[in-house]
């Protein structure tokens, strides 16, 4: 089996769902109010430091790690799902620089310790939230936030 010691992948959380426009439609209620639900977060990304592993040769050839979008916001107040998070496992011992500032960004000493390489995005609001007693209508939204890649190498 090959040693490989050193790795650069590239990380990407989930981006944030958006927030929805919606209005409650009901046969005796014409004006029912609006009832647009929020978005749901955006996956993170972990490592894990796993001591059954020596080695970093599984990612000499899969190097991008994402983690998944939020789910957008519906009709009925309902919120989006959050992103599923994805886990990274490292051997014990790995320590991680971020590519872009050259800092590292944490020391696995430990088994089962967990370092979070990328946040996901947040969500957006649906127009339920932004209704008060001068504005019962909104028809205005905000989107979920997106994230920006990171490249994460360790040694």
């Amino acid at each position: 089996m090959k040693f490989v010691d050193e790795a650069t992948i590239l990380v990407v959380a989930g981006d944030g769902g958006n927030g929805c426009v919606s209005f409650r439609r009901e046969k005796y209620i014409p004006k029912g109010g609006p009832d647009g639900g929020d978005g749901g977060d955006g996956g993170d990304v972990w490592l894990e430091a796993d001591e059954n592993l020596n080695t970093l040769i599984d990612y000499r050839f899969e190097k991008s790690f994402r983690a998944e979008r939020g789910q957008n916001g519906q009709s009925r107040d309902c919120t989006g799902k959050r992103g599923k998070d994805v886990t990274v496992k490292v051997p014990v011992g790995t320590r991680v620089i971020d590519q872009g500032t050259g800092e590292t960004m944490g020391d696995m000493t430990k088994h089962g310790q967990r370092l979070m390489v990328a946040k996901g995005g947040w969500h957006g609001l649906g127009n339920t939230r932004f209704k008060s007693s001068v504005n019962r209508t909104p028809r205005q939204k905000t989107m979920g936030t997106p994230v920006i890649n990171a490249t994460c190498s360790w040694s």
